[in-house]
């Protein structure tokens, strides 16, 4: 009796916590929640903006960052509604000449800055969700403006690439 009720608190416990290995969107029932109870549940956000009729909290979430979530609050400072903005449709609204800030509205933080040799700005590169192993990566300028953007691949990537084909017996 005692190994059996042992197995049930295991598996209790287990299921408690299976929702939050799941996924790292916010829960469900968002709207109409509080900024504070949003933040109790999800933890500090990486930024907050204001935003037209409100304000805005940014969550960077998931292994490597390859998810962020943008919550909104209305004037009374309740959740009205979350998403996810790592996406390829967010990915082709990024031009060249936009500004940087505009990506940084766009898109939340990057999960990588790297600076280009000769002083010729930096690249910003954002892991996503794909059934691919790449980033979004986007180069701006000194003057802090879309030069480039497009997909490129983590160094982890080739990394693997290479160890599977060295180990490839042909």
């Amino acid at each position: 009796m005692h190994q059996r009720l042992s197995l049930w608190n295991l598996l209790l416990v287990v299921l408690t916590f299976l929702p939050a290995c799941s996924g790292y969107r916010p829960f469900e029932q968002l709207a109409g929640l509080s900024r504070d109870v949003v933040v109790a549940r999800m933890g500090q956000p990486d930024m907050e903006r204001r935003v037209d009729a409100g304000t805005r909290l940014e969550f960077p979430r998931g292994p490597y960052g390859k998810q962020t979530w943008f919550v909104y609050f209305d004037a009374v400072g309740l959740a009205t509604r979350a998403e996810q903005v790592l996406t390829e449709q967010n990915f082709m609204r990024i031009n060249p000449g936009m500004a940087q800030e505009e990506v940084r509205q766009l898109l939340g933080r990057p999960n990588e800055v790297q600076r280009l040799g000769r002083q010729r700005g930096e690249v910003w590169s954002y892991r996503y969700e794909s059934p691919f192993c790449r980033w979004f990566q986007v180069e701006l300028s000194l003057q802090k403006q879309v030069r480039l953007a497009g997909y490129g691949e983590p160094s982890e990537c080739k990394e693997r690439e290479f160890k599977i084909r060295r180990h490839d017996p042909r």
